[in-house]
């Protein structure tokens, strides 16, 4: 029986590489001379971006979605939070978005199953499984949640027949 999988990853190498481009322009542009800035990736799988004013964080958010775009990431897979001031130095976090949480992957399935086509929506982790006799039916499900906007990027991988 025909089936694929629904995942949300981002490729963790691509985000290093353009953390590290990032950290290069920043350190070259005039605008930031003698400022103490850089991007570093935590643990929790984020970026933490730091400099000393609250316009120069936004700045470097702006420098870092222009090299994720470069290296061919979807800026849908990071969130950012508000940028917090302490003393002297403006921090921001952005997340990284990985996998399909429960809440969207139970959205995901209801709106295939409202489309009444014969394919079954199975939820494993943080990933779907998709189902069905006739590999059209799966493409059309492929057509229709490329053309769902659901905030978050998603990739369909293990096609098997």
């Amino acid at each position: 029986m025909p089936s694929f999988d629904v995942v949300s990853e981002v490729d963790m190498h691509e985000i290093n590489n353009a953390i590290d481009q990032a950290n290069r322009e920043v350190n070259t542009r005039f605008d930031f001379k003698g400022v103490d800035s850089k991007f570093e990736l935590t643990e929790q799988e984020g970026i933490l971006i730091s400099a000393e004013a609250d316009f120069q964080v936004r700045q470097m958010l702006e420098i870092l979605r222009s090299k994720l775009i470069k290296r061919g990431v979807d800026t849908k897979s990071i969130l950012e939070a508000d940028v917090e001031v302490v003393g002297q130095q403006a921090t921001m976090i952005v997340k990284i978005q990985q996998g399909i949480e429960s809440d969207l992957a139970r959205r995901i399935v209801k709106m295939v199953k409202e489309k009444k086509m014969k394919v079954q929506v199975a939820i494993q982790g943080d990933k779907l499984r998709v189902t069905g006799k006739k590999r059209d039916d799966l493409q059309g499900i492929i057509a229709f949640l490329k053309e769902a906007n659901l905030g978050i990027p998603l990739q369909y991988i293990n096609f098997r027949d």
